[in-house]
């Protein structure tokens, strides 16, 4: 099978608007939590989140065409935009022909929320007449992005958008990978966003009691691995991947990022939203991932683990980690301590982290976390504070998501 280069990045998230500003403020354990401001949230349990701030679409599309977009799907465009320029590919001067191998795999874990929020609002309030906005519809699906990207570079390859909550963007860059390694794409745009800071989603997030309601600190409320964990803190924003088939990435001077080495899916089967305790299927993906890219557990140098700040799921991912890798010194860190929870994105935007760990030789800190849980496992390496230069030739990234969905991904040093 083929080789598979990462050449481009893009971003937009709580703590940047491009991949170096949210790089820098990675390392330096910045948090990007705050009061939620894109409504009054003086009546709900949790009352902060960590937004995405100073956003300006106009500065990628005009403001007539935005109007057609839902918030995921403008920040899509966004960070799209930064990955394909920072990668030196042009499409508009690539002829249509090779744009037949060009393709588009996006995620999102709840597309449009805000679209049809603001919809059934305006319904409701009418006088039940359905009068609705025509670009209801293609606002609010979750494929939209997917297919607004590939018009907007005119790309004809493969183009769909995969769903497994918050598993949903790490499955979509393992299918990228597979679609060029199977000679089926040469590049491929693979990422995912979510604009879920809504009434709706923090609601319903209160409700299943997942997020934390430290309203009082919100900086520090991510917490993974501390004992007064309480919950996660809502993200949102974009990251994005170009993925390109080696040989063409090396016969064009791309600069090369890292390579995929491989990725492993896989299900707990036990819960709409809780993990077991034993972790079954998060340590089944990370062995499928470790298999599939022909390593074994002691060739990992680093671990972006998914921890989410909730009491059940953090525990659960180490003990798989645990189980995985025993009795091995592997550097593990939580970057939604800074992040917050970014959902449908969170595998994009950890992917990226997890690149330049391995290209930087360094282990980004977890931030917060001041007591650590007496029940984690003994023997793990948890990355606390501080950056650790570390040499990092193969990363893991790992996301699960509601519904049992495990993914995990492998970066190597190029």
């Amino acid at each position: 099978m083929k080789r598979v280069a990462v050449t481009g990045l893009g971003a937009i998230t709580p703590l940047g608007n491009s991949v170096p500003e949210f790089w820098g403020n990675i390392l330096a354990g910045k948090s990007g939590s705050g009061p939620i401001t894109k409504f009054d949230a003086s009546k709900f349990k949790t009352q902060f989140a960590c937004e995405v701030k100073d956003f300006d679409i106009t500065q990628y599309v005009d403001r007539k065409e935005a109007r057609k977009y839902d918030l995921f799907t403008r920040y899509a465009i966004a960070a799209a935009d930064e990955a394909v320029k920072d990668s030196g590919l042009d499409f508009e001067a690539m002829p249509q022909q090779d744009r037949f191998d060009v393709g588009v795999i996006w995620a999102s874990g709840n597309g449009g929320i805000g679209t049809f929020e603001e919809q059934l609002k305006e319904f409701h309030s009418g006088d039940g007449t359905p009068r609705f906005n025509p670009f209801f519809i293609p606002k609010m699906i979750v494929d939209i992005a997917a297919g607004v990207l590939s018009i907007r570079y005119g790309l004809h390859g493969p183009n769909y958008a995969t769903v497994s909550a918050c598993a949903s963007s790490n499955t979509a860059i393992i299918s990228a990978f597979d679609t060029i390694r199977l000679g089926k794409a040469k590049v491929m745009i693979a990422g995912g966003s979510e604009a879920a800071i809504t009434q709706s989603s923090i609601g319903g997030f209160n409700a299943s009691h997942a997020l934390s309601k430290n309203n009082d600190d919100p900086q520090g409320a991510s917490r993974p691995f501390d004992a007064h964990r309480d919950g996660f803190v809502a993200g949102e924003g974009a990251g994005a991947l170009i993925l390109e088939e080696w040989d063409h990435a090396v016969s064009r001077g791309a600069t090369i990022y890292a390579e995929i080495a491989g990725g492993g899916m896989a299900a707990d089967a036990y819960h709409l939203t809780g993990t077991p305790a034993d972790g079954l299927g998060a340590a089944l993906g990370m062995r499928k991932a470790l298999a599939d890219a022909g390593l074994q557990p002691s060739d990992i140098d680093y671990i972006n683990a998914h921890a989410t700040s909730t009491p059940q799921g953090d525990l659960s991912e180490l003990t798989a980690i645990a189980a995985v890798f025993k009795g091995l010194d592997v550097p593990v860190s939580a970057t939604k301590s800074m992040t917050g929870h970014l959902l449908g994105a969170a595998g994009a935007i950890e992917s990226i982290i997890s690149i330049l760990a391995v290209k930087n030789n360094v282990v980004p800190p977890t931030i917060n976390t001041g007591t650590l849980d007496a029940e984690i496992p003994k023997g793990l390496s948890i990355v606390l504070g501080k950056p650790l230069e570390h040499e990092v030739n193969y990363a893991l990234n790992n996301t699960f998501g509601f519904g049992g969905h495990t993914a995990s991904t492998i970066f190597k040093k190029a």
